[in-house]
């Protein structure tokens, strides 16, 4: 179960903005309602539907993800505990805009607005919400949020490979081989766009998530010499080297010093490349639609990093951290962690 980080409680009028409420934290934070300044009669509030009467774009949710979720893949993850789940673990189903996404959380739910904080998802001026906000909820629940002014836009944005380094006994020392060429992924992100004729006024991030993992360029570096051939012609103890990867960004630099600053190896940092590049494209606020994980190690759900650090949602650095630790504590190490990934297509 995580911490909970969430916000002094204050009085309802001081937490409204103008135009826009907006949930500011994934399970463990306070979600921030706005309906309209003044009388209620202005906001159309129903038994089933609520339709905010006023909203402006101060900011937007980063965390949302939509896509073909479904109840059976986040009942499979939490049976297995995958990805930080556990027992406790609930889920329900928002579609916005005719968009899937689970919203999963530690935390009981007890209404559609509860729903909404945990899922950190921003509405607008006449949003429609159904049910209404104060409803009850259920793992059968499905509250369909409509927008009033924006359009649903996909993009794709390439994800970086790596280049890994492996020694090869057969190959002279000194010489090199291209074993494979390296491909970059593909990153699918899902927004709502609000325009005022051809000027983007909003773009709320919906949708973040590995369309395609990026594949490797490995290189081959010949370790054979003249004494050593006779007995390398049995096989090698090189097979179990993941290989010296380069890290390709800021993060990953971080990320391998890190780990070899607290007596971690190259072969752990090559693993915990090949399963962020794969579960998150190094996306900070990349979420899985049909489980709610989220981040970088796609925690499941994102608030468990909470234990890590206050600035999970945005921290690569917490995020990493809590990788590491739920490796360590899951699977007794990052290499270990890996094999099971490679064996099951998930950790």
């Amino acid at each position: 179960m995580s911490t909970s980080h969430r916000l002094p409680k204050q009085p309802f009028y001081k937490r409204l903005s103008i135009r826009q409420w907006k949930v500011t934290g994934v399970t463990a934070m306070t979600l921030v309602a706005v309906l309209a300044m003044g009388a209620s009669s202005e906001a159309a509030v129903t038994r089933h539907t609520t339709v905010l009467a006023d909203s402006s774009a101060d900011a937007y949710s980063v965390n949302d993800i939509t896509g073909a979720a479904s109840r059976d893949t986040i009942r499979e993850a939490i049976a297995k505990h995958e990805n930080g789940a556990t027992d406790a673990t609930v889920f329900a189903t928002v579609v916005i805009d005719g968009q899937t996404k689970i919203v999963s959380s530690d935390t009981a739910f007890t209404d559609v607005r509860s729903v909404l904080e945990a899922g950190n998802i921003t509405l607008a001026k006449g949003d429609t919400v159904s049910p209404g906000l104060d409803a009850a909820v259920d793992e059968s629940t499905v509250i369909t949020i409509t927008s009033a002014d924006s359009d649903v836009v996909t993009e794709d944005s390439d994800i970086d490979f790596n280049t890994v380094t492996k020694e090869d006994p057969t190959l002279d020392k000194g010489t090199t081989k291209v074993e494979s060429e390296g491909a970059k992924g593909v990153m699918e992100t899902v927004s709502l766009v609000s325009k005022t004729g051809d000027t983007v006024t909003s773009k709320n991030t919906l949708s973040s998530y590995v369309k395609t993992a990026p594949q490797d360029r490995v290189v081959l570096v010949g370790t054979k010499t003249t004494s050593s051939a006779s007995t390398t012609s049995g096989g090698s103890s090189s097979s179990a080297s993941l290989g010296v990867t380069t890290p390709a960004s800021e993060m990953q630099s971080w990320a391998h010093d890190y780990l070899i600053s607290n007596g971690y190896t190259e072969n752990d940092f090559t693993a915990l490349v090949f399963i962020i590049s794969h579960e998150s494209g190094w996306r900070v606020n990349a979420t899985n639609a049909s489980s709610g994980a989220y981040g970088l190690p796609q925690a499941l759900p994102g608030s468990k990093m909470s234990s890590a650090g206050a600035d999970w949602q945005t921290n690569y650095q917490t995020q990493i951290k809590w990788f590491v630790g739920y490796c360590n504590g899951r699977y007794g190490g990052i290499t270990a962690a890996y094999n099971h990934w490679i064996a099951n297509g998930s950790y």
